[in-house]
């Protein structure tokens, strides 16, 4: 049964009401604290969390792994993205959970539990910012840090039904966060609402508002929106008329093959280009600490890097040529005003203590995953997930992308779209 009134309408005998969730019973977070701000701006009175593969002084940044925490000594100084929030006004009140070493999209961790997912109790948060977007969804913060390289902020927002947003690469400091592949890794923000998103990017990005301009072309791509499950597809299908709705003829549909020119193996290329470059960075930031610490991991996380150990990195040459012309072609397709649309996730949040297989073939929840996410990946491109709608219950994000370096546009559509009745 679907809602066109998205989580205004989430079954109460599923959903959690989170004006009563304690940290306890989150299980969000791998310790609490009160770091004041260090100074007053725009975010004054906003609380907020950390996720635990990013530095807060004098604490260990543990990365969700107990033999990643205790062979490393405790951060000096802040990241300097929580340098930037501390001086804007906010307050820091913890660090969550964070899925291994941050290499994961369910949010189950095999040493410190599955954080809440506050809107729907019997599914996975997502990961790798499980904590941070559970502390969201609880109402036990405003916003929190989560990072994201292939889909770790992006994936738990939608599962969670709270906004997130992923910056444009290269544009937020990432010094004082842990690497985990340089070329793709990137400081995201879940919000409990759009203006709190818009406020506390424009802080990271140290960005000024822009006018808020209407979108001259929203594309709705074709084959994003044809791999997603048919109840997300169906969930979907009254926010996207509500879009066409608000912005008339710039809404049309597009496909990959005008974002690209050899897009006609679909997703594929996309995905092998990401993933080749991912598992090599991975192996080159993580590969000697593993083999001399010897760690344990979960299962989950051992399947994960052994997909690192297995890759040629002979490959490597042609999956970064790939990923420069993708990027230099969607520079040239997008205009400075349009954006892309697509589900955040084909699927819903898989339930708890029922991992999805993985699986090579395109089918499969792990392929088709990063079939969405390695779009913002391989353009470099902003992305904000919008907690629009669900399905029994359980959210469904759809996805909103600007051009590379288009992040406050990209912001300012999100929030005045937060502000209209998308459900």
């Amino acid at each position: 049964m679907k809602s066109d009134r998205g989580l205004l309408t989430l079954r109460q005998s599923q959903r959690m009401n989170s004006s009563t969730i304690t940290v306890a019973q989150s299980s969000a977070f791998v310790t609490t604290f009160d770091l004041s701000p260090t100074d007053s701006g725009p975010l004054d009175g906003l609380r907020f969390a950390v996720k635990d593969t990013i530095d807060v002084a004098g604490f260990k940044t543990g990365c969700g792994n107990p033999t990643w925490r205790d062979s490393h000594p405790a951060a000096v100084v802040h990241a300097v993205c929580v340098e930037q929030l501390l001086r804007a006004g906010a307050r820091c009140v913890g660090k969550t959970i964070s899925d291994e070493l941050a290499f994961s999209l369910l949010g189950e961790n095999h040493f410190y539990g599955t954080p809440l997912n506050a809107h729907a109790p019997d599914r996975v948060p997502g990961g790798s910012s499980s904590g941070s977007a559970s502390a969201v969804a609880c109402g036990l913060v405003d916003f929190a840090f989560g990072t994201d390289t292939g889909g770790s902020t992006r994936v738990p927002t939608s599962n969670c039904g709270i906004w997130g947003f992923r910056p444009s690469h290269g544009f937020v400091s990432v010094a004082g966060v842990n690497p985990l592949a340089p070329s793709f890794d990137t400081v995201g923000i879940l919000a409990q609402n759009a203006d709190v998103l818009a406020k506390v990017a424009l802080v990271f990005l140290a960005a000024a508002p822009v006018s808020p301009n209407k979108p001259t072309t929203i594309h709705l791509i074709r084959e994003a929106f044809a791999l997603t499950d048919p109840d997300v597809q169906e969930a979907l299908s009254e926010p996207l008329q509500r879009l066409r709705e608000i912005f008339g003829g710039a809404v049309r549909e597009s496909s990959l093959q005008e974002l690209v020119a050899d897009a006609g193996q679909g997703f594929a290329p996309w995905v092998d280009s990401f993933c080749v470059i991912q598992w090599a960075e991975i192996e080159s930031c993580l590969g000697a600490w593993i083999a001399n610490a010897r760690p344990e991991f979960g299962p989950e996380i051992v399947a994960s890097f052994q997909l690192t150990n297995q890759l040629d990195r002979r490959r490597v040459a042609e999956a970064v040529q790939r990923r420069e012309q993708y990027f230099r072609s969607l520079h040239e397709f997008l205009g400075p005003d349009d954006l892309l649309c697509l589900p955040t996730t084909p699927a819903l949040a898989p339930r708890k203590g029922d991992p999805p297989r993985r699986s090579s073939s395109g089918s499969g929840y792990y392929p088709r995953t990063l079939s969405l996410t390695s779009i913002a990946g391989i353009g470099r491109l902003p992305q904000v997930s919008l907690p629009i709608a669900d399905t029994d219950g359980v959210p469904v994000g759809l996805s909103l992308l600007a051009r590379h370096g288009q992040d406050s546009f990209l912001l300012q559509v999100a929030k005045n779209i937060g502000r209209t009745n998308l459900r």
